[in-house]
């Protein structure tokens, strides 16, 4: 065994949204964790615009919901607007639901905010190490660890990290995936796009109607703080190191438009689409980009992998402590690989249905229609109508029981590999809250400002109308909280008056008991399977 400078549980690579929030949750944890991000700052670019309900009610659960909140765009900017410039009125708008108002299925409402923005909050949500600047050069998987060779940027120096895991947040074009020979399956690269950040006085043509994204012929319009500043997204010219920013960015505003752009930073980036062939390789896993890259339109990517390690990180804290066995992060991939393949079909979905939408008003154009003509497609209402992608995914592993608390029998029904598993209820539209084994648990509301994902943390959670028939179960200690149900709750969730419902630590539901116990280890049998213990008798 090579010896090592430093040794850590986990060792994070990436300092994204992704790898930050996995910081938070392995340290509410108690798992020792590094986090190493080869540059120098956390990024300074605007990128991913949308925080979607689901990862605002997993940042609720840090504590972090109501900051994220402050610094963002109020609910009215929840919204996308289709023009031909900047300054003409909207021939098609939509909204982003669950952004733009309040939903009765959640406890919060998602936001309109910058990544340049969210990420100095999740930086400060955790002390755990923050390395930047050190790069990752060198994995090498040992028999219980993996040792990380890490180059210093600044310095030239490199430094040994031993790591019971390494997970990968490092993005699309990560080194970790690329080491370990991971294949990637989908479209690949959709197009060369450049990010242009610039400042100009357009109220006059927006403050009416606030919008998130304001997508137009001439390239796509951002506004990127509620305090001012403004994005434009555009295919990346052939010569982009002498293109004048400035002089196009204010082309793109409109011939009318008379203003001139103040351009602060230019980044050209490449718009991919894929999933990669394993989120894991022994004691090496992915997540966020490095695992699935994810078309911008829809805002769909950050926000996959903000549930992955939401997945992913109580896992690695029950194994790393002893009450889980090594295969419950085999659940890992079997859960999150049919998600990332679902929400890359939508993202590509997204993406045509925004091209068609252009389309359509640039045949109306030709065709001398100078008036704008308002699109009606089949998605004018539903384009970010997506929370059944978003809240009603499904999950079918050895990490979830069914009724009669056993394992389900994984799905023939469908041969693509991506497809196994339940689909989310409807299609990715719809959202129909349910109860059943591997969903999210339906948000309930316990008192007036406490819902029932209140209730979920470090531990599993058994939710019951009658606490008491529950009490005397035989658990492992520390890790299960019992809470009451109503009635009420009870019965919208299938349960008889002595029914259970036992909730795994990232809220999606791990088994059912309609009625009453079985036996007095049910509990302990049910924890035991699904922590995946060699105790187990599955």
């Amino acid at each position: 065994m090579s010896v090592a400078d430093a040794e850590v549980d986990v060792l994070i690579v990436g300092g994204g949204p992704v790898g930050l929030t996995a910081r938070a949750l392995l340290e509410r944890w108690g798992v020792r964790v590094s986090l190493v991000e080869k540059h120098g700052e956390l990024s300074p670019f605007p990128r991913s615009r949308l925080v979607n309900v689901r990862s605002m009610e997993i940042y609720r659960g840090l504590g972090l919901a109501d900051e994220i909140t402050v610094g963002a765009f109020g609910p009215e900017y929840g919204r996308i607007r289709f023009r031909d410039t900047l300054h003409d009125p909207d021939f098609a708008t939509a909204a982003m639901v669950g952004i733009n108002a309040p939903i009765p299925e959640s406890p919060v409402t998602g936001a309109v905010t910058s990544q340049d923005r969210l990420e100095p909050t999740l930086l400060a949500a955790a002390d755990a190490e923050m390395r930047f600047g050190a790069e990752l050069v060198d994995l090498t998987e040992e028999a219980d660890s993996v040792v990380a060779v890490l180059l210093d940027r600044r310095s030239g120096e490199e430094t040994r990290v031993r790591a019971r895991y390494v997970l990968a947040a490092d993005g699309a074009n990560s080194t970790v995936r690329q080491r370990l020979g991971i294949g990637t399956a989908g479209p690949g690269a959709l197009a060369a796009i450049t990010t242009v950040v610039f400042d100009a006085d357009l109220d006059g043509w927006c403050a009416d109607q606030p919008a998130g994204v304001y997508f137009t012929a001439h390239g796509s319009f951002l506004p990127l703080y509620p305090e001012g500043g403004w994005a434009w997204l555009g295919p990346t010219p052939e010569d982009a190191e002498r293109t004048d920013w400035p002089g196009l960015v204010s082309r793109a505003l409109g011939p009318d438009a008379g203003v001139r752009a103040g351009v602060s930073r230019v980044q050209h980036w490449v718009m991919n689409a894929f999933v990669a062939e394993r989120f894991r390789h022994g004691r090496i896993l992915l997540a966020g980009d490095a695992a699935h890259a994810i078309p911008i339109v829809g805002g769909l990517g950050m926000n996959t992998g903000i549930a992955d390690v939401h997945n992913l990180c109580w896992k690695l804290a029950g194994v790393l402590q002893g009450w889980a066995g090594p295969s419950l992060l085999d659940t890992y991939e079997t859960e999150r690989h049919p998600v990332a393949h679902r929400t890359l079909r939508q993202a590509v979905a997204n993406s045509k249905l925004m091209f068609e939408a252009q389309s359509l008003r640039h045949e109306q154009l030709q065709a001398g229609e100078a008036a704008p003509v308002r699109v009606e497609l089949p998605w004018s209402d539903r384009y970010f109508a997506q929370l059944g992608l978003v809240l009603g995914v499904a999950y079918c592993s050895d990490a979830v029981l069914t009724d009669g608390s056993t394992p389900p029998e994984p799905s023939h029904t469908d041969p693509e590999p991506s497809d196994t598993g339940p689909e989310p209820s409807g299609t990715g539209t719809d959202y129909v809250p349910t109860a059943e084994p591997g969903h999210r648990m339906p948000h309930l509301w316990l008192t007036p400002d406490r819902s029932t994902l209140d209730s979920f943390g470090e531990w599993f959670t058994l939710l019951t109308p009658d606490p008491a028939a529950w009490e005397q179960q035989t658990t492992a200690p520390g890790v299960l909280h019992i809470e009451r149900l109503s009635d009420e709750h009870a019965d919208v969730c299938g349960l008889g008056p002595q029914g259970a419902l036992l909730v795994r630590p990232d809220g999606h539901i791990g088994a059912r008991w309609r009625d009453r116990a079985p036996s007095d280890t049910t509990l302990h049998q049910a924890l035991t399977a699904i922590g995946g213990s060699p105790r187990s008798s599955r």
